[in-house]
């Protein structure tokens, strides 16, 4: 793995009710830092319904997709968060004979939890949206804090005070 990516778990989605919003939250579990993105709702449903294992009766669009690759003998490798551009988050998938293929990040997450390839987020990108999870001092009392968290965080949170929104776009 390249010294600028770091490597990202998939925490979850969350839907904002107030401004009717839906994030993914992926976690560095090293750094302690959170990376909010601001998704549609289907990507978003597409991405809790992937990590949930959900099969639907007719393939939707990342479910074709990832079919599509496996039959063509393509191996999605992994899946890199590469920039944040005017509030959008970008993407690349890494295919295993080292082809990179141009993705909104929503799409990328998607398909890696369906293929549990995992997720690297350019660190310079991390470092410029990542939010400090504080430590605590047992693993559970770490997941009831987050999990208070997930559940009181807004989209709000997620604006900077001098660029106007952080990933706004999928």
């Amino acid at each position: 793995m390249r010294d600028d990516l770091v490597e990202m778990q998939v925490l979850g989605v969350r839907r904002q009710v107030p401004l009717d919003q839906v994030v993914v939250l992926l976690l560095d579990a090293e750094g302690g830092r959170v990376l909010p993105i601001v998704v549609g709702l289907t990507e978003g449903q597409a991405i809790a319904a992937g990590q949930a294992g959900v099969v639907p009766p007719r393939p939707m669009t990342h479910d074709l997709l990832a079919t599509v690759l496996r039959t063509l003998g393509a191996v999605l490798e992994r899946v890199e968060i590469v920039a944040l551009i005017d509030g959008v988050f970008h993407a690349a998938l890494v295919l295993g004979d080292g082809r990179r293929i141009d993705s909104r990040a929503s799409d990328a997450i998607a398909l890696a939890v369906r293929s549990g390839s995992p997720v690297l987020c350019d660190r310079d990108v991390l470092d410029e949206s990542g939010l400090e999870v504080q430590e605590t001092a047992s693993e559970e009392e770490e997941v009831e804090e987050f999990r208070a968290f997930l559940d009181t965080v807004s989209a709000d949170d997620f604006v900077a005070k001098d660029e106007g929104e952080q990933g706004s776009g999928p």
